[in-house]
């Protein structure tokens, strides 16, 4: 038997908008066949985090209680989710963008609006890059 490669399964999704959060969905779960799990704020992402169990963070960066890098800070500190990838999403300059690359571990940022339709090719290319999975 060959290796099994893992693909991009659970993904982890934190965002403040409701219609952003909906349209995410839709792009992941439909399209991409995804299994997602949303949180509106950081602190109910963190206090969800393990039962959920994800392959990938991906995180708003502008909200109002907790930033996505703090959000993302947090995550790190737990020990089982050192590593997981983790992307951005941000409607922020392509500057901004670029300093939340250097300050963080992110692998990428991608800018809204996003294309629903290619969200999921986007992460999966990401997934792969990042963990040598096809």
């Amino acid at each position: 038997m060959g290796s099994v490669m893992t693909k991009l399964k659970r993904v982890l999704h934190v965002e403040d908008d409701e219609d952003i959060q909906e349209i995410t969905k839709m792009a992941l779960e439909v399209v991409g066949g995804m299994e997602l799990a949303q949180y509106l704020d950081g602190h109910e992402a963190l206090e969800r985090i393990r039962e959920f169990n994800p392959d990938l963070i991906l995180l708003d960066q502008m909200m109002p209680t907790m930033t996505g890098d703090e959000v993302l800070a947090h995550i790190r500190k737990m020990p089982e989710f050192a590593n997981t990838p983790a992307v951005f999403m941000t409607a922020q300059s392509s500057e901004a963008s670029s300093q939340l690359m250097e300050k963080t571990d992110a692998l990428d940022v991608i800018p809204k609006p996003f294309n629903p339709m290619t969200l999921s090719s986007q992460l999966n290319a990401i997934w792969e890059a990042a963990t040598g999975n096809a």
